[in-house]
């Protein structure tokens, strides 16, 4: 796995990508979560990704110039929703809040809240703002908004295999994409939660929800918050293994109820919960649905 040091801009943002040449890695895992086996030798050809997570900043741009409305600003259709609720088809998106107190960790609605007014402008809902999170990723975006930005700046969401490959940065023979423990030297290496998940976060890292693109090291590609941070868009269907037959869907097709694979984890991930702060790391996401936690980044092939 090799890539060029060639950073360029391609967007209006001035958003830079490494150039990667692509190769044969083995993608997966046999000795973790079941729906990252079996490990298994895959191919991917020459792309170039951006170098972090696409920021509020950057989205800012992009809907100041085309107007974009995303889905969390925006009611959904009854009729593509037949028999919910009319108040949970209003503009709302996901949000973490954290419980005051330790929980069971078998019912995710302990932290999770479908609120009313929260979207990327607005991260926490209503009354919140991006004061001081510019360059943070920006969150609550569906896919499509992912896509339509994606669009507008000329490139593509990567595919799972695809953003692997270039999270590994030329790694493959280490328990994490920066070696075999979660701390190097002592130093928390991505923004993952630390300390007693959903209760308590320690904020060891310095920060308690998202943190600043390029907050901490890059991979040997040069690449920022490929693990940690938010979870990344992909435009690969989810599958409950690499065993099934495996294949990108044409994501900009993808309908409401697609399941699409997302990948890296997040600051939420943490040693007691949800052990994804790894590159073979999955997740399944409805196309429709999104989050506190869920971003995304672009590639060019």
């Amino acid at each position: 796995m090799t890539s060029t040091p060639e950073h360029f801009l391609i967007d209006a943002a001035g958003a830079p990508m490494v150039r990667l040449e692509g190769g044969c890695f083995l993608m997966g895992s046999d000795t973790h979560y079941p729906e990252e086996a079996p490990a298994h030798k895959e191919e991917v050809g020459p792309f170039a990704i951006q170098t972090t997570p696409v920021t509020n900043r950057m989205f800012a741009e992009f809907v100041s110039q085309t107007g974009h409305v995303t889905q969390a600003e925006r009611c959904l259709d009854p009729h593509d929703y037949p028999g919910v609720a009319v108040n949970f088809l209003q503009p709302a998106s996901l949000v973490f809040t954290p419980p005051d107190a330790p929980v069971g960790l078998d019912d995710v609605k302990r932290w999770w809240s479908l609120v009313p007014g929260a979207d990327w402008r607005h991260p926490l809902g209503p009354g919140s703002n991006l004061q001081g999170l510019e360059d943070h990723p920006v969150v609550h975006v569906a896919l499509q908004d992912a896509l339509a930005y994606a669009h507008w700046a000329g490139c593509e969401l990567p595919t799972e295999a695809e953003w692997e490959f270039a999270a590994w940065g030329g790694r493959s023979d280490s328990e994490f994409v920066w070696g075999d423990q979660l701390l190097l030297d002592g130093r928390h290496m991505a923004n993952t939660w630390q300390g007693d998940f959903p209760w308590r976060n320690l904020a060891v890292g310095g920060y308690e929800r998202t943190s600043p693109v390029g907050a901490f090291p890059a991979n040997g590609y040069g690449l920022h918050d490929m693990i940690g941070n938010v979870w990344e868009w992909t435009t690969s269907v989810y599958r409950g293994s690499h065993a099934v037959p495996r294949k990108s869907c044409c994501a900009g097709g993808a309908g409401g109820g697609a399941m699409l694979v997302l990948k890296g984890g997040s600051h939420l991930c943490a040693p007691n919960y949800c052990q994804r702060y790894r590159a073979p790391a999955r997740s399944p996401q409805a196309a429709d649905t999104s989050s506190s936690h869920i971003g995304f980044r672009c590639v060019r092939r």
